[in-house]
């Protein structure tokens, strides 16, 4: 018995439109990442595709929805199937992307090219199913329809699945060196902020303080306005 239902997408449709569930229940009982729910329920994923009812093949049951429906926490099972299905082998070599797919790609690799940096050209070929010389014509814009490119996130164009995208992001941010010459902005010590300053006005001392002078001009002015009122 297979833990995800045969058609994970289809199902996945069919459960946006016609029940209440919420996406992360979608998600659980699909198998597919929450965000990819929500682009199917936006309409920017999965379109075209038809939805298919899992209670007419037998992997849920009305009252099971019912009680997905009034507990957002509770997570749908999956009914036992007639169909097994076989273990899928482990995939080798690039992508399959299809060829209604295919012309998309370049559009895929500038919108990697502008947003993850980061992700190495392995990475970028893994994602979108692309050769290395067709990402060094999109970076180089060299290619034949690089004026006409428009940058087009992958997931929403169905060439990998926002799990995938994630992945090889943090993988790439892993191993992204660190600069050891940073270490970070610092307050400057107490012997640089508390010293005085050495330049001072020449021909005078800040620290010596001729009172008598003081007090004389301020008898001289005081004087002079008696004199005047009288």
């Amino acid at each position: 018995m297979s833990n995800a239902p045969l058609m994970p997408k289809a199902t996945a449709v069919w459960l946006v439109d016609n029940t209440a569930l919420s996406f992360d229940q979608v998600a659980d009982f699909t198998k597919m990442h929450p965000l990819e729910v929500r682009a199917i329920a936006d309409g920017d994923a999965a379109q075209g595709i038809k939805g298919m009812d899992p209670i007419s093949t037998g992997q849920l049951t009305r009252e099971e929805i019912e009680k997905g429906e009034r507990d957002p926490n509770y997570r749908l099972k999956l009914q036992e199937s007639k169909v097994v299905l076989p273990a899928q082998a482990k995939r080798k070599g690039p992508r399959y992307t299809p060829v209604s797919r295919r012309h998309e790609r370049p559009s895929a690799i500038l919108w990697l090219v502008r947003n993850h940096p980061e992700l190495k050209d392995a990475s970028i070929m893994r994602l979108v199913g692309t050769t290395k010389s067709t990402i060094a014509s999109v970076r180089d814009r060299t290619h034949w329809n690089a004026q006409t490119l428009t940058p087009m996130d992958p997931v929403t164009l169905g060439l990998c699945s926002q799990i995938e995208l994630d992945f090889e992001v943090q993988r790439a941010a892993k191993e992204k060196p660190i600069d050891a010459n940073y270490s970070g902005a610092t307050l400057l010590p107490a012997s640089e902020t508390t010293r005085k300053d050495e330049y001072e006005p020449a021909g005078r001392d800040s620290d010596d303080l001729n009172v008598d002078a003081v007090f004389a001009k301020l008898k001289t002015i005081g004087g002079k306005k008696q004199d005047d009122e009288e």
